[in-house]
């Protein structure tokens, strides 16, 4: 079968012979049809994977390239919007204590003129209890007037002071018919405004209520948005190996300053159980807030960015290689490819170490420290401070290097971790 697999594949690949002459004798090698094939296969599909995955890691290069932009956007955009939320909720808190300012002076005026009412009232029971005394005492008079006047005419004296006795009791009952219809009209005038007050306390309560549903429909939805952000960025940690915890501890130990006069604290006799509700709310996030805020500084501390901005290639990832522990990634690009600070700290090292070559190291918070290994020059000196996106070095093949590359690391607390989780990391928070 093999020989007629090499008869028909004859025609386009005829048989070749490599000779090989010594000083004293020549051989030759036969390279057959089917020899030929099978190597041109081998060929072609080499060539076709190397130009797929080359394809696919500068796409991811790219993406990763963009990554801590989208990082700074997506921040802004949503600090952005928090601020409005806060505002918006400020503006609705003050609507709900002008409101309840309104609904104190309400009470207040409707207490006093519950006070009024019953001022007059009393009054009005005082008049009545003066108006029986002189209708008692003016029958008394009457009565004995009568007697007097029956006295009179049996004894036919004369009976001239009568008509001024009658003059003072009528002067006498205008002055209390006066005062009684003073008293009335001043009992209706106030029952008339204690109406229109508790039709204002009305009208208040259902604004205030109104408010009050809105205020907490907005710190509702703000609540929502902050627990829904904070989500990515604790995932974010977890998958670079720290624990989420231990980082927002590391970071309040390093702001955890305070300060100021304290003044007393005012505390409310009425209570509210409304108001009480929302409070615990706006507490609830004001620490989601601060926990978000931390996970930012956070990630401003860690090294995200990539080592490499311009076109490369990844030639070897993290782990095993030929049976050995390979502990970061390469790129190849060029020599003197720009090689830069993926995150803000401090160069620990810089210069030469056995198989590194020439190697510059950065110490980062959180116990993270950055590797940078066979350069072709080193652009820092040690205990220089330097940002993210710093120039530090340039690509090179110095050290145990089979060509131009850049062997990048991540450590924490001095174990070798994946730099990829770092890069990939920063696009999940996008």
């Amino acid at each position: 079968m093999t020989n007629r697999l090499n008869a028909s594949l004859e025609r386009i690949l005829p048989e070749k012979r490599l000779f090989l002459r010594p000083d004293d004798e020549t051989r030759f090698v036969r390279l057959r049809p089917l020899t030929q094939l099978a190597a041109l296969g081998g060929i072609t599909l080499a060539f076709g994977w190397t130009l797929v995955a080359s394809s696919v890691l500068a796409i991811d290069a790219m993406g990763a390239g963009s990554s801590r932009d989208g990082i700074i956007h997506t921040q802004a955009a949503f600090e952005e919007r928090l601020t409005q939320l806060s505002q918006e909720r400020d503006a609705r808190a003050a609507e709900a204590l002008a409101a309840q300012n309104r609904f104190t002076v309400a009470l207040e005026q409707v207490s006093q003129m519950q006070s009024q009412l019953l001022a007059a009232e009393e009054r009005r029971r005082e008049l009545e209890a003066g108006l029986d005394v002189v209708q008692s005492s003016l029958r008394d008079a009457l009565a004995n007037r009568d007697g007097q006047q029956a006295v009179a005419d049996a004894a036919g004296t004369d009976a001239a002071a009568d008509p001024a006795r009658r003059a003072e009791v009528t002067a006498a009952l205008d002055i209390v018919t006066g005062e009684l219809r003073q008293a009335a009209d001043e009992r209706a005038t106030a029952v008339q405004e204690a109406e229109q007050a508790r039709q204002a306390v009305a009208e208040l309560s259902v604004e205030r209520a109104q408010i009050l549903a809105r205020n907490d429909e907005i710190l509702t939805q703000l609540e929502d948005a902050v627990t829904v952000s904070v989500e990515p960025l604790d995932e974010v940690f977890r998958s670079v190996g720290m624990n989420p915890e231990d980082v927002l501890e590391t970071i309040r130990e390093g702001y955890s300053g305070q300060g100021g006069p304290l003044t007393p604290m005012g505390y409310s006799t009425r209570g509210d159980a409304a108001l009480t509700n929302s409070e615990t709310k706006a507490n609830q996030i004001i620490v989601t807030l601060d926990q978000m805020n931390t996970y930012r500084i956070a990630m401003e501390k860690l090294p995200l960015a990539m080592p490499v901005k311009q076109s490369f290639r990844y030639t070897s990832g993290f782990g095993r290689r030929w049976g050995r522990a390979h502990e970061g990634v390469d790129m190849a690009a060029p020599v003197g490819t720009p090689v830069h600070a993926t995150g803000d700290g401090v160069v620990i090292h810089a210069g030469r170490q056995g198989a590194y070559g020439n190697l510059i190291k950065i110490q980062h918070e959180l116990g993270v420290e950055t590797r940078f290994g066979h350069l072709s020059r080193i652009r820092v000196k040690v205990g220089q401070r330097v940002s993210q996106g710093d120039l530090i070095g340039d690509m090179g093949n110095t050290g145990r290097s089979t060509g131009p590359h850049l062997h990048y690391e991540v450590r924490m607390k001095g174990r070798a971790v994946d730099p990829m989780s770092f890069i990939k990391a920063a696009s999940n928070v996008q």
